[in-house]
């Protein structure tokens, strides 16, 4: 990229936190090509896209599941780059996404397709979220400020509604969705706390176990 025309490669920031404080105090970046590690979930994309507002991000990654692909796109990244494309395709891909086009591959669109969306409330998504933390219905309602048995009617429903057997099933739905492989930790490397998962508003269903897009 440093011998390519038109790039002005900046120094890599290790963190996600870096790069806002970075770009909050006002160095200009145009692009920034983020790899796809367990931290990167949809509450630190969120987080950048609000920073970087107008600066294109592209996601750097060896696979990604169809559901965070798609909640990505959604939130408004511009492209998804797998690390295995030779160093031309990837500069040309680049350069096309700084140009204003976007970028993901045919066969993770055609996924796309294939997969069912089911649309989530406000409250659904938070449950998903929560469960998908490993929380128990007495801690989930904690969290949301309501009674254990009203936790216990919603988590029957969404079982009905993403059409799940168990909790377990869709807690894996949950995190395929919202992250990219695992759960983030938090500085003492426990469980990270609740608010590092936003609430979700759909669930985007490839199969929790099925394999990820060739």
């Amino acid at each position: 990229m440093r011998r390519a025309q038109g790039f002005e490669l900046l120094p890599a920031a290790v963190t996600v936190v870096a790069l806002v404080e970075r770009v909050t105090r006002g160095e200009l970046v145009d692009l920034a090509l983020v790899d796809l590690t367990p931290e990167i979930t949809l509450a630190v994309l969120s987080e950048l896209k609000d920073a970087m507002q107008f600066c294109k991000v592209v996601l750097w990654v060896n696979e990604i599941s169809t559901e965070l692909a798609y909640q990505a796109m959604g939130m408004g990244v511009r492209g998804i780059l797998r690390k295995r494309l030779p160093a031309d395709w990837q500069l040309e891909s680049l350069q096309k996404v700084l140009a204003g086009e976007l970028w993901f591959e045919k066969a993770l669109t055609d996924s796309f397709l294939r997969s069912k969306r089911v649309v989530l409330t406000k409250r659904e998504g938070e449950m998903v979220s929560l469960l998908s933390q490993g929380l128990k219905n007495k801690e989930i309602a904690t969290e949301l400020g309501i009674a254990e048995g009203t936790v216990k009617v919603y988590i029957s429903r969404l079982f009905d509604k993403v059409g799940v057997q168990d909790r377990f099933e869709l807690a894996l739905y949950g995190l395929k969705n919202l992250t990219s492989g695992g759960l983030p930790l938090g500085k003492d490397g426990q469980r990270a706390p609740a608010s590092a998962m936003p609430g979700l508003r759909s669930l985007v269903l490839d199969g929790p176990s099925g394999k990820l897009a060739a």
